[in-house]
């Protein structure tokens, strides 16, 4: 799933691939806005992006993939 984080006072966004679900992610967003800590995603390859809540300006959720369509190795 596609996970698109927007940063306050810069223009572009972060986008992670994650194989985490919807719901794994607002629970960690919503315990990390709480505690005032840090918002960590997991991407596809088990690499981790860490985001501190207080420059988070908007979560954007996709939609949950069951698989993709392409040339891509297995």
């Amino acid at each position: 799933m596609e996970i698109k984080v927007g940063i306050q006072h810069v223009n572009r966004e972060i986008v992670v691939d994650s194989a985490q679900s919807a719901a794994d992610v607002e629970k960690a967003l919503t315990q990390a806005l709480k505690s005032g800590g840090v918002f960590t995603l997991t991407d596809e390859r088990g690499r981790k992006v860490l985001l501190p809540t207080d420059s988070i300006g908007y979560v954007d959720i996709g939609e949950e993939s069951t698989r993709r369509v392409g040339f891509g190795g297995v």
